[in-house]
């Protein structure tokens, strides 16, 4: 299970350190693609095929799932670490997340995040204020003890 959070800054070629605590989990190739509110997803191989697979079940005909799947699919990447534990993110990935330099690496479960730092400001300073009401919708007390 992926989790905590970690600064890094991508360089001029586009490179990112991944935590080493990380790279193990995510294995020697893994994949990255767009994420959901202007992050990117990283997701150890094994993870991705599972998505991949109840992608595929979504029926071609409803326009949301060829939506998604169009956003989804297409910035997803094979990425594999340099000798330094970095990875190369694409111009497309970089300007979907608005990545400028400083980013944040989160472990989200089954997944990797990778924000930029104003992105990520930006959601904990709307979210934190909410999270009791989110918590109180989505949890019974029961689940949580």
């Amino acid at each position: 299970m992926f989790m905590g959070e970690y600064h890094h800054n991508l360089d001029d070629k586009k490179r990112l350190i991944i935590p080493s605590k990380f790279r193990e989990e995510l294995g020697d190739k893994f994949v990255v693609t767009r994420g959901i509110e202007n992050c990117l997803f990283a997701y150890p191989i094994s993870n991705w095929e599972q998505i991949t697979h109840k992608l595929q079940s979504l029926p071609f005909t409803k326009k949301d799932a060829r939506r998604f799947n169009r956003f989804f699919l297409s910035g997803a990447t094979l990425a594999e670490f340099d000798r330094q534990g970095r990875i190369t993110l694409t111009s497309p990935m970089v300007d979907y997340a608005e990545i400028k330099k400083e980013c944040v690496v989160l472990g989200v479960g089954d997944r990797l995040e990778i924000w930029s730092i104003e992105a990520w400001d930006e959601f904990m300073n709307s979210a934190k204020d909410n999270m009791s009401d989110i918590a109180e919708n989505l949890f019974n007390e029961s689940d949580l003890v």
